[in-house]
């Protein structure tokens, strides 16, 4: 099978739906009956406003144009400090491969399309938080533990 690494655009967001839906339930488990409906129902908006903009997606694409990898890229500025000079940063999420496509070594070139781009981009870092199954990947292409502060969140 030929795969073609590539950008989605506005027209593939049925397909990045599917696939953040796929990726939250693997990552997940079960979600929710609630919880996935009023996700899903957000996500045609969230990628129609920022695809192309602060968001970015890296896809790797079959023969017949359907998208079996798939890596996000969400870019923000945030106040310079000495890990990001320039405040810009990039966040990754939703690294995913169809499993029937897996193995095949798609998520790392999808990563590497992500990480060259973030160089172009001109960003100072690329985050992510890796999964047991994702950790030695990432590892691979450079990324290193950040053990600078524990992630903590206020759920409200």
């Amino acid at each position: 099978m030929a795969y073609r690494l590539g950008t989605a655009t506005h027209e593939d967001i049925p397909q990045l739906i599917e696939l953040r839906m796929a990726y939250l339930l693997a990552d997940f488990g079960t979600l929710d009956a609630t919880v996935e409906d009023t996700i899903r129902g957000s996500l045609p908006s969230f990628f129609d406003r920022h695809l192309g903009g602060d968001l970015f997606a890296y896809a790797m694409r079959c023969d017949d144009g359907s998208i079996v990898s798939l890596a996000l890229m969400l870019v923000s500025e945030k106040p310079p400090n000495p890990r990001f000079p320039h405040g810009r940063i990039g966040t990754v999420f939703n690294v995913f491969t169809v499993p029937e496509h897996r193995r095949r070594g798609l998520a790392r070139q999808v990563m590497g399309a992500l990480v060259e781009d973030a160089r172009l981009r001109g960003l100072d870092l690329v985050e992510l938080n890796a999964t047991d199954d994702g950790y030695g990947l990432y590892k691979s292409l450079g990324f290193s533990d950040a053990d600078l502060h524990r992630p903590l969140e206020h759920r409200l």
